[in-house]
């Protein structure tokens, strides 16, 4: 049986466009338009910032102030009495040179923007992956409505010829109605499919901002294999290496930077100062009085006591610490699950695949066996749409179990942190563009 498929025509009326897609130009439209990652990309941006705020605590301070006031002086001296305006102008400088709770601070800016670094990876992935489930999910919905016009195109014929068969009293009216409720059934499944194909196309363009036009198709199955490997040893290296888990990794660090952090409080700090003012119209009884003074120095503080509140933040520390290293062993064991399950899904889809594969074969074998027994007398309509419909099914659940196949794989190398647009580039070599079958 020849199947016609029309998903190309279908898209071409919802999603107009000149060329095929594949899966790298969604991924680059995606790239430039998706909100979700848009905001991954501004995060990532102030998280640049941290580094220069961690920084300026160990680089100068420089501040110049000024003041401009009317002074009115009543005094029980003789003449005492003054109504003058008094002005001034001062600049200071600090440069720290021992805080520890700044060199700490520093060195935990420093995490954090490689913790921004690594959630802007994550929103990577995190994109591919999204872009291969629209796009797949399109294919799908595109190959099911090819496969219930088939379907009907093979129902109206059987229709046709139960029909001329009663007339010459060659069936009965039964077969008629079996192949009217099978049309029928299929209308309804064909509406279904292609509000479902909208909604899809939808999802797409909401990642990429515009319609997505034609997509390619998968032609072969030469990316099919499973993965080399044991499972342990893929649990071991999402543990190592799943971007998640590393975030976790670096705010652990920056908790135990934290505790070094406020323990510090405890400890003295020492600047160099400098500074020069200028007063003008100072007042010493009868005489205002002009001002330049320099001054030049080192300054020590020694925190004595702050009311428990130094000793209370470090155990706040010591806690959120505890809470890190519990967190750091949640998303440590989610990513070896997460690897287990890619790769189980990987081998049984491959498995699975091969199986549907080998079942298409036997139900076309089926097929036309019944088509044959038809001929001569032994099959009826009935066995025939049967045995069409087993064949269709086929078609659709091997369809079915490429796309599953292909997104089990790139779970798994998101699993473990691998995961990048190459991996979407070669998927793309075993796509081509669809051809409307005349």
């Amino acid at each position: 049986m020849q199947l016609k498929p029309l998903f190309l025509a279908l898209t071409l009326a919802l999603a107009p466009a000149a060329h095929a897609t594949n899966l790298t130009d969604v991924y680059r439209d995606a790239l430039a338009y998706d909100a979700q990652y848009a905001a991954a990309r501004a995060a990532y941006q102030a998280g640049q910032e941290k580094v220069v705020q961690g920084r300026a605590g160990l680089l100068p301070n420089v501040n110049l102030g000024g003041n401009v006031r009317y002074n009115s002086v009543e005094s029980s001296l003789p003449g005492g009495d003054a109504d003058y305006d008094s002005n001034g102008l001062s600049l200071t400088g600090t440069q720290p040179l021992f805080r520890k709770q700044n060199w700490v601070l520093y060195e935990q800016s420093k995490n954090q923007v490689k913790i921004a670094e690594m959630q802007l990876k994550v929103a990577g992935q995190d994109l591919i992956l999204r872009v291969a489930q629209a796009y797949f999910d399109v294919l799908q919905s595109q190959d099911n409505i090819a496969f219930i016009n088939a379907q009907k195109a093979s129902i109206t014929e059987q229709l046709a010829a139960a029909k001329r068969n009663f007339e010459v009293g060659t069936a009965t009216i039964t077969d008629t109605h079996e192949a009217q409720a099978r049309y029928d059934l299929a209308v309804a499944q064909e509406i279904a499919e292609q509000n479902s194909l909208n909604i899809r196309l939808r999802a797409l363009e909401k990642l990429i901002g515009k319609p997505a036009g034609t997509l390619d198709s998968l032609v072969d199955n030469k990316l099919l294999r499973a993965e080399s490997g044991t499972l342990d040893e893929w649990a071991a290296r999402a543990a190592d290496g799943n971007l998640q888990a590393e975030i976790q990794r670096i705010a652990k660090a920056i908790s135990d930077q934290e505790i070094q952090r406020n323990r510090a409080g405890h400890y003295p700090t020492l600047d160099a100062v400098a500074g020069y003012t200028i007063t003008n119209g100072q007042n010493f009884g009868t005489q205002q009085v002009d001002t330049r003074t320099a001054t030049v120095g080192v300054e020590l503080n020694l925190p004595i006591y702050q009311g428990g509140l130094t000793s209370s933040r470090v155990r706040e520390a010591v806690a959120n610490q505890e809470k890190a290293r519990q967190d750091l062993e949640v998303a440590t064991r989610e990513a070896g699950l997460q690897a287990r399950q890619a790769w189980l899904n990987v081998n049984s889809g491959v498995a699975r695949v091969r199986a549907l594969e080998q079942a298409l074969i036997s139900t076309q074998a089926q097929l036309a066996s019944t088509k044959l027994g038809l001929d001569v007398g032994v099959r009826t309509n009935l066995d025939v749409l049967n045995a069409e419909q087993q064949v269709l099914s086929a078609q659709r659940d091997l369809a079915g179990a490429r796309y599953a196949y292909l997104l089990a794989v790139l779970s798994l190398k998101a699993a473990v942190g691998t995961l990048s647009p190459e991996d979407l580039a070669e998927i793309d070599q075993h796509l081509r563009q669809p051809v409307a079958v005349q």
